[in-house]
């Protein structure tokens, strides 16, 4: 009997089903390797078989693979660490006890962070495949990865918009003194100081969203002055209206910088892996260089001292709350990436027997100390301002955009060679959320290239075309948060479509499927066939029992303690804001019961007979080369000799 009728499907239920199944996914394929056309003997303790191309055997075509290993290194990184890095975690180790925080947010790491991250690394490269196809391991659940989709491209709707304020910065940035360091413009009002002594920054962030703390406005000491620069934020770049209803006219500035990084973002990715795993090498390592240089120019300004000693100062009361465990579990799930697909998306262009095991630990490492490092360098600077303005650095410190367009330029104004420090952030800024957004981007292409059907019109198209397609999508979406009521619909974005929730609830039912669906044990076995070894045994448990708990735990405790949309803890959303808020949150959530619905209800047979044929994994073909002959898995039929009408597998 040949290998394809040991896969073949001989499940005699649900025929439809096996259909769909077939014709959805694209066959998956296997990089060529350099060895003998002579099948070899297993090797010792690893259970893989080494074979000849397999692609020429089986009559497929090959799948992108990266040049080098060290592309999917600096791609990960680029795309995990990202702004959330530089201005969400030094406010909140500051803010939950210093240095303590570093004990909930390592222990949240090895049991939350490092365990989903590997897990979606080497599912996308075990399956090769991204987006839905990537569930092909538990067709039941392909949900799944049409919410990881939904949430990826909420994400790079929204997400470009800091980049566009970065670069709108940056274009600013070129004159001396800087634009948002003096008043008389056409902007300011009568009220506009440069005395930043008598105006310091509200703190108070218990309304802002957990995701990007949005900007808070001025803390008025009863003397009715506004910041020149929260004028030049407010007035200048935004043109801030007055609440979600009141549209305005579009900032036609802010459409030419939305334009040009789309364009930029585009020819990033538009020839895939080969052409964004060069660019991934400046973008992943510029960031740091400024990083390093910004700290030295940091530490050496009066006042930088006592910032860092703020920064890390402990307070052990602080471990005793249960806010500080939420926010240390809730910034794993948002600086790692998880959840939005994109991870297993770069996964599955690695080679078979990628150490994917020890990239996981490496990538951590690297996250969490790039999370840590950022910390000096923001508390340096705010540090100098404090002492600069002669107030208590709890005055200043900032997180989200309000460290980035209003704490931070307001400090680069009261240094020496400003406009030169201006330049180097928000070149930092740019790049650094650039490199996320078009790994983010590239991730969603992955999966939708794999969902289309190779013989339908859109499946049919060049990759370039699909990539424009996608981005032009986004950049009219893009327009309704270019107006004067932008800031009110990007808000809307980043509290409900990427949210805490929503990642959790992603990430909890990933951990599920892989360890009680598919098998826990099963899966340890599959990453030992493509590493040579079993990795350590707290992988299993941690996928098993305690990041399930942990997610599910974080999860109910937000929707305890939802609190209604405030912008600037003064503008309240009304209802039907709320209302559109909700449905982006739940429109990537219900994608997943609704489709084990679906295919429930449309599946053949007694329920156990529909539940142990749909979860059936629906194999690739490079998967022939170490699964038994005795498996009865389903296999993904040739792309030549699929003559059936193509249908798509969608979701509104």
């Amino acid at each position: 009997m040949s290998p394809e009728e040991h896969f073949s499907n001989d499940c005699g239920t649900c025929e439809d089903e096996s259909q769909e199944e077939a014709e959805v996914a694209r066959p998956l394929v296997s990089e060529t390797e350099e060895s003998s056309a002579e099948v070899a003997e297993p090797r010792a303790g690893t259970g893989l078989i080494e074979t000849g191309d397999p692609a020429s055997e089986l009559g497929r075509s090959e799948r992108q693979t990266w040049s080098r290993q060290m592309d999917f290194i600096m791609s990960c990184v680029g795309f995990a660490v990202g702004l959330g890095n530089v201005w969400r975690f030094p406010y909140l180790c500051y803010k939950n006890g210093g240095g303590v925080f570093l004990i909930p947010y390592l222990l949240m790491v090895f049991v939350g962070g490092v365990p989903v991250f590997f897990l979606e690394i080497a599912l996308g490269q075990f399956m090769k495949q991204g987006g839905v196809a990537t569930w092909n391991i538990a067709p039941l659940f392909k949900g799944l990865g049409l919410a990881s989709m939904v949430i990826v491209f909420f994400c790079n709707t929204y997400y470009i918009m800091v980049l566009v304020w970065g670069l709108y910065f940056l274009a600013h940035s070129f004159t001396s003194p800087l634009p948002w360091a003096t008043c008389g413009h056409e902007w300011n009002t009568a009220n506009c100081t440069t005395n930043f002594s008598r105006v310091c920054l509200n703190q108070s962030l218990s309304s802002s969203p957990p995701n990007v703390s949005l900007l808070n406005s001025s803390c008025l000491e009863h003397t009715g002055l506004r910041s020149s620069v929260m004028e030049f934020w407010e007035r200048k770049v935004l043109r801030l209206s007055g609440g979600l209803d009141e549209v305005g006219e579009i900032n036609g500035y802010l459409v030419l910088c939305l334009l040009a990084t789309w364009v930029i973002v585009y020819f990033c990715i538009w020839k895939g892996v080969k052409s964004a795993g060069k660019v991934v090498y400046f973008t992943a390592v510029f960031p740091y260089v400024v990083l390093v240089v910004l700290f030295v120019h940091g530490v050496s300004l009066p006042g930088a001292v006592n910032g860092i000693i703020y920064y890390l100062k402990p307070n052990w009361s602080k471990l005793s709350e249960a806010q500080v465990w939420i926010d240390a579990a809730t910034q794993i799930f948002f600086s790692y990436a998880i959840g939005l697909g994109a991870l297993t998306a770069l996964g599955s262009y690695n080679r078979f027997n990628n150490n994917c095991y020890q990239d996981a630990f490496v990538l951590a490492l690297i996250n969490s100390g790039t999370s840590f490092f950022a910390g000096f360098v923001v508390f340096s600077v705010l540090g100098f301002m404090a002492a600069e303005q002669g107030v208590d650095i709890s005055n200043v410190a900032e997180s989200g955009p309000g460290l980035a367009f209003i704490a931070y330029p307001k400090a680069v104004s009261l240094m020496p060679l400003a406009p030169l420090w201006a330049v180097l952030f928000f070149l930092m800024l740019l790049v650094l959320g650039l490199d996320s957004q078009f790994v983010g981007v590239e991730g969603f292409i992955t999966g939708i290239m794999d969902m289309l059907p190779p013989k339908s019109f859109l499946g049919s198209q060049r990759r370039e075309v699909i990539v424009a397609i996608c981005c032009f999508i986004c950049f009219t979406i893009d327009l309704s948060m270019v107006t004067e009521g932008g800031m009110y619909v990007f808000q809307l974005f980043d509290y409900y479509s990427a949210s805490g929730i929503t990642l959790l609830w992603q990430a909890f039912w990933e951990c599920v499927v892989v360890a009680w669906v598919y098998g826990a044990d099963r899966f340890m076995d599959d990453v030992a066939r493509m590493i040579g070894y079993r990795p350590l045994p707290y992988m299993k448990w941690c996928w098993s029992y305690v990041t399930p708990v942990v997610c599910m735990g974080v999860f109910f405790f937000h929707v305890v303690n939802y609190k209604r949309l405030v912008y600037n803890a003064v503008y309240v959303y009304p209802w039907w804001g709320e209302v559109l808020g909700w449905f982006l949150a739940l429109s990537s959530m219900l994608c997943i019961p609704l489709t084990v619905l679906y295919k429930l209800l449309h599946c053949k047979g007694s329920l156990m007979e529909r539940w142990q044929h749909l979860t059936t994994p629906v194999w690739g073909r490079h998967h022939l080369e170490f699964l038994p002959p005795e498996n009865e898995a389903r296999l993904l039929p040739k792309a030549e000799e699929n003559k059936n009408t193509l249908l798509y597998e969608s979701v509104i």
